[in-house]
């Protein structure tokens, strides 16, 4: 009986679209089965002028966490990133952008006060008075969650609302950079095996990346 051979190298597609939602639960069940299929490398290619909806983005992370950690996700930008394309481009192992292309994300529509706090005075939380046209968007908390995650590899308070090229990813370590790219995959496996002690984890590592960043801002 002949046995079944991992691919290699296996190609994927994500088009950020302003539209269809359903095309992307559908893409996030495709990339689960093929992660189930454990291909060495998976390339994600990330095409489109349009934006990932930050829950998409959350849910694609899910999956490439719950992957083997013997498969190797490589991603490549072929068009300029916004908003929650960006954090799906930068969760790979290894990236590439096209030489033209840039990353762009904006600042978070919430506030401090839009938030319920743990154990906080449930009548000192109340919020201020809004109106029917200012009302909180529940998809914006999953953006904040986005950013987040971006700030663990570009400071999203100097960054956000500008744009980001190809040199500055570059100084970051966060192309052709093999050093970098293995100290955030080391965090993002000790992450996923281990959630209860990540933040104590990941620590010794951060350090290293922010001098790994230190050092590229001084070249």
């Amino acid at each position: 009986m002949k046995k079944h051979k991992r691919q290699d190298l296996h190609r994927f597609v994500v088009e950020a679209r302003t539209w269809g939602n359903s095309y992307y639960i559908e893409r996030i069940a495709d990339l689960e089965r093929v992660l189930t299929e454990k291909p060495r490398t998976l390339q994600i290619e990330i095409v489109g002028t349009g934006e990932i909806p930050a829950d998409a983005a959350l849910r694609f992370r899910v999956a490439l966490m719950e992957r083997s950690h013997k498969t190797r996700i490589v991603t490549q930008a072929l068009s300029s990133l916004q908003n929650g394309s960006v954090l799906l481009w930068l969760l790979g192992d290894r990236r590439t952008i096209r030489a033209d292309a840039r990353l762009f994300f904006r600042r978070t529509t919430l506030s401090d006060e839009d938030k319920v706090r743990v154990d906080g005075d449930r009548q000192m939380d109340e919020p201020n008075y809004r109106d029917s046209y200012s009302e909180i968007d529940p998809e914006e908390g999953d953006y904040e969650r986005v950013l987040e995650i971006i700030n663990e590899y570009l400071p999203v308070k100097e960054m956000a609302g500008r744009l980001i090229d190809v040199p500055v990813l570059r100084q970051f370590g966060l192309i052709e950079n093999e050093t970098m790219d293995e100290l955030l995959s080391a965090m993002f496996w000790k992450g996923s095996e281990c959630a209860d002690d990540s933040q104590n984890a990941i620590k010794p590592k951060r350090a290293k990346i922010e001098k790994v960043r230190n050092s590229q801002l001084r070249k």
